[in-house]
């Protein structure tokens, strides 16, 4: 990838002598800036938890009344993670125009540990992974040559793969008394259409809006067939603020710890790979400490995460080829859509005006988000030389990791601790790509590495762009 050091933006100011990622612009640019970092991965930000909070509300494990209270939280978290990740505090931030979101890597092994345990394990899971990553984070460099895009690749695959069933369940209306019906498929269906004619025919700008395009029209055709309950928006609050532990003192099942830990690992590849990116597109490389910097404060968001009931938190990828874009580079537009973030997050009537997405609503465009995550581990994976071994370990990565997805009740009859860390095709497609590449492969000087192309993009010895290309996902 070329750098953009020498091209120029209309942020880019005539004092040489400060980076353009560290020039603050005046505040009529920053804000409209800002503001389109946010419309970019706002549909991304809020699926996470409409998805989570269906699935527990189809479990009996938490109320329609919890949603909006999940959407808030997460907005709120995501907004104070993306400020430190480009402001910075001591070792805390990388410091580049990196927005932070929550990562859906971590939704299916969520769902398991929710059903099994409830939500006081997820949170605790979470909070054992936030602690897990910072802890990692110096010394991650040692073990990053285990994550090729060969597991990267057959991981992200295994996401996308994993998490259309749960578009297909939530297209058909989910759990309701008429679902199924030819009206909830019809507006699922409508719903992807949308998605895919705005990423087909608008502007570039408009297109990465496409998910929330589709979301917002989905749901206004549904308001007029009957679907749209909006009872819930009257009763909440204008202004509240997230409460530490809503969903009572967390607990820590070891396999739910375990499974989220898996998660952790994986997630800490995504970063440093969007790290390196960033770097690249602003013209101001990312350095080792810059970059165990950056893991840190992921891992800081995440126990943040854990202490106010979201998510896992990693760097949103499609903001990083907004950067590629726009040709804007100063951290500080970044981190003013971390601050439009934290206000959303303040609104709980906005949260509830969200949870009312009607769910086929929902499914139609998740649908083509999680086909588009799958879409980009399979473009990964296309940057290899295959041989035998390569195809071997992504065919069985793929099986292992779809199987417990395509046969729910396949370890069944497993003691429970087994069943939450593998029931989650996640972690089991996870754990075996790594095993499976440390079989066939073992070091990083292996054809696990070959056929991508690079650049002087390095990290601890590695190729940046052996991981850069394992985050182009939504």
């Amino acid at each position: 990838m070329s750098s953009p050091k020498n091209e120029s933006t209309a942020l880019d100011t005539p004092d040489n002598s400060v980076h353009p990622v560290d020039q603050i612009p005046p505040a009529a640019q920053l804000w409209p800036l800002s503001f389109q970092h946010v419309l970019a991965m706002y549909a991304g930000a809020v699926a996470v938890p409409l998805v989570l909070g269906g699935a527990m509300i189809e479990a009996g494990r938490m109320q329609p009344s919890d949603l909006p209270y999940l959407i808030t939280a997460d907005l709120l978290v995501a907004g104070i993670a993306t400020i430190l990740q480009c402001v910075g505090f001591l070792r805390l931030g990388a410091r580049l125009p990196i927005v932070q979101g929550c990562t859906f890597t971590a939704v299916p092994p969520m769902i398991v540990i929710g059903v099994n345990y409830g939500p006081a394990a997820i949170y605790g899971s979470v909070l054992a992974c936030g602690l897990f990553m910072f802890l990692m984070a110096p010394v991650f460099a040692r073990i990053l040559w285990m994550f090729p895009p060969l597991v990267t690749g057959s991981v992200i695959t295994c996401v996308g793969l994993s998490l259309i069933p749960v578009a297909a369940t939530n297209i058909s209306g989910g759990y309701a008394d008429d679902a199924g019906s030819v009206a909830n498929i019809s507006l699922g269906l409508f719903t992807l259409l949308v998605v895919l004619v705005v990423e087909r025919f608008a502007p570039v700008a408009i297109a990465r809006t496409s998910v929330l395009i589709g979301l917002a029209v989905g749901t206004v055709v549904a308001a007029f067939m009957g679907k749209v309950d909006l009872s819930g928006v009257g009763e909440e609050h204008w202004i509240g603020v997230a409460t530490p532990f809503h969903f009572g003192f967390p607990e820590f099942p070891i396999s739910a710890v375990i499974a989220l830990v898996l998660v952790g690992l994986v997630t800490l590849v995504e970063a440093t790979g969007d790290f390196l990116a960033a770097g690249e597109i602003v013209g101001k490389k990312a350095t080792p400490r810059q970059i165990a910097d950056g893991l840190r404060a992921d891992g800081f968001s995440t126990m943040l995460g854990g202490v106010f009931n979201t998510f896992p938190y990693t760097a949103f990828a499609q903001n990083i080829g907004l950067l590629a874009m726009s040709r804007v580079r100063s951290r500080y537009v970044v981190a003013g859509a971390g601050a439009i973030l934290v206000v959303l997050g303040l609104l709980p009537k906005l949260g509830a005006v969200i949870a009312a997405v009607p769910t086929p609503v929902l499914g139609g465009a998740t649908a083509a988000l999680f086909g588009m995550i799958a879409a980009s581990g399979i473009k990964t994976l296309t940057k290899l030389e295959m041989n035998q071994n390569s195809v071997l370990v992504i065919a069985v990565s793929l099986t292992m990791g779809l199987l417990p997805v395509m046969h729910p009740t396949l370890f069944e009859q497993f003691p429970n601790w087994f069943g939450t860390v593998f029931n989650s095709g996640i972690t089991t497609g996870a754990f075996t790509a790594i095993l499976l590449n440390l079989l066939f492969f073992g070091t990083r000087r292996t054809p696990a590495n070959a056929g991508v192309e690079l650049d002087d993009a390095e990290f601890a010895g590695v190729d940046a762009n052996v991981y850069k290309t394992g985050t182009e996902r939504s």
